[in-house]
């Protein structure tokens, strides 16, 4: 059993191109949501006051999210092509279905808010006379902050287990992801900020891998 997981852990300590999904993932999303959150009220009953001021930054986090899911999905892949035949079925459904899920309704989400900037922009008293982006607001808001990031929260605990079981990661570093998994799941409605979780640790994961890489590079040419 000692020898399977050393022999697992030589082909998934190595994914390069996991580490630089990881990274370009959490870096784009980041930017995103930072866009987001400076440029729209906390508040989803607000009154859209800042579409006339602010609308150009959330379309340009609109414009970049995208990408971020691309990158998203090419970290899974790799993640999971190197399970390989030691990816139980279970592992399967959760990891891969949460991460689609997650990846699903942050889309959503961010198709519901450019179609309400895109109409806003032609019609801006009508969105708001009408009740539209009251609507869209509200339906952005339960899709990204209740939804999405609870799929999250789901994802990083999937994550978790798998690096404890094969000890891809410090123990430290996976009890974190646990930890912050878990405040994903019990309290994204208190704090504002909580989104940013999930992607600061894709990126602590990411460059732990890219480092680990890069030191068995190494070693070789030390001795």
């Amino acid at each position: 059993m000692d020898q399977e997981i050393a022999s697992t852990r030589a082909r998934l300590t190595t994914p390069r191109a996991a580490a630089v999904a990881g990274i370009l993932f959490s870096v784009l999303l980041i930017i995103c949501l930072v866009l987001i959150r400076i440029s729209v009220p906390a508040d989803p009953r607000d009154a859209g006051a800042w579409l006339a001021g602010s609308g150009t930054n959330v379309a340009l986090a609109l414009n970049l999210l995208p990408f971020s899911g691309v990158a998203f999905l090419w970290f899974i892949g790799v993640v999971r092509d190197r399970l390989g035949e030691y990816e139980d079925r279970l592992f399967s459904t959760v990891f891969l279905g949460s991460g689609l899920l997650f990846l699903a309704m942050l889309f959503a989400s961010a198709a519901m808010a450019g179609g309400v900037i895109t109409v806003f922009q032609t019609m801006p008293q009508q969105v708001i006379d009408a009740g539209l982006y009251g609507y869209g607001r509200a339906t952005t808001y339960e899709l990204m902050n209740t939804y999405a990031i609870k799929m999250a929260g789901v994802f990083m605990l999937s994550s978790c287990t798998l690096f404890l079981r094969l000890k891809l990661a410090p123990r430290w570093m996976v009890f974190l992801g646990y930890a912050l998994a878990l405040c994903l799941l019990l309290s994204i409605g208190f704090l504002s900020w909580i989104s940013l979780v999930f992607p600061l640790w894709t990126l602590l994961i990411s460059v732990y891998i890219l480092i680990q890489n890069y030191r068995r590079k190494a070693a070789p040419a030390v001795s």
